[in-house]
């Protein structure tokens, strides 16, 4: 098997496994609200990383990092609809990011580029991910709690606001990881597709969990496999396949669903 394709699969295989595991919180509601701004304040650090030819990832993590910071801040301060705070860190992210991206480079910011990842990069990633891991695996039945009542939580004597910041950093990691794999744009479809698939099949919140880390392994599998096999790029196979495995469960869900 080809050494870059091995590095390719590596990565994307442990990105895709904790962003579907991080999914499965996701579906939480309150979890879910600071999802969407992440993955796209990462396009303004890709664009910049293009520019002057560092990792993308690299590029991502700061503005990814200082948005999780605003977007806690805001989860806890301000009544501001998140879906209105989605359009406009979107819309300004986007637009300030293609001032002084060209248009020719932006296509590895939209999609990702996991064929040209190094073996440091894939160490990094791996290493990364797999902490994040069982960080959320020592927090997850704390985070289910506050995702179910947050005065239960406090009952209980959890800390709210702590494991907010912990999930939401958590994320922020595996977005700027992530945008390597598919891209700035569609990162948050690695965490949130899979464990709606997840959810059609759990009949419990560990096959929840279970399903939601398999269904997000499997999906950069198929799709860097695919990549390589029908030279197409990596990052819209992975979410097409991903999209295909939600419409296969729909079929096969629980009928008391």
């Amino acid at each position: 098997m080809n050494i870059q394709l091995i590095y390719s699969l590596i990565a994307g295989i442990s990105i895709g496994g904790v962003a579907g595991y991080l999914g499965s919180l996701m579906l939480q509601k309150r979890m879910s609200l600071a999802a969407g701004p992440l993955s796209h304040l990462a396009f303004p650090g890709v664009a910049l990383a293009i520019v002057y030819g560092f990792d993308i990832s690299l590029g991502a993590f700061p503005f990814i990092i200082l948005g999780a910071v605003f977007i806690w801040i805001l989860e806890n301060k301000t009544k501001v609809p998140m879906d209105t705070l989605t359009a406009l860190v979107f819309t300004v992210g986007v637009g300030a990011s293609f001032l002084f991206l060209p248009i020719e480079e932006a296509e590895q910011a939209l999609v990702g580029n996991i064929s040209s990842i190094g073996p440091l990069e894939t160490t990094l990633t791996f290493l990364f991910s797999l902490g994040i891991f069982f960080l959320i695996k020592s927090k997850m039945r704390e985070m289910m709690i506050i995702g179910v009542s947050e005065d239960l939580a406090q009952i209980e004597g959890i800390s709210v606001k702590k494991n907010s910041l912990i999930f939401i950093f958590s994320l922020a990691i595996i977005v700027a990881l992530g945008v390597k794999l598919v891209g700035a744009l569609l990162t948050i479809a690695l965490v949130s597709i899979p464990a709606a698939s997840a959810k059609n099949l759990s009949w419990s919140l560990k096959s929840f969990t279970v399903f939601s880390f398999l269904f997000g392994i499997l999906a950069p599998l198929f799709g860097i496999s695919f990549a390589k096999l029908f030279a197409m790029p990596a990052g819209i196979l992975t979410i097409l396949i991903s999209a295909v495995f939600f419409l296969v469960t729909v079929f096969f869900q629980k009928n008391d669903r």
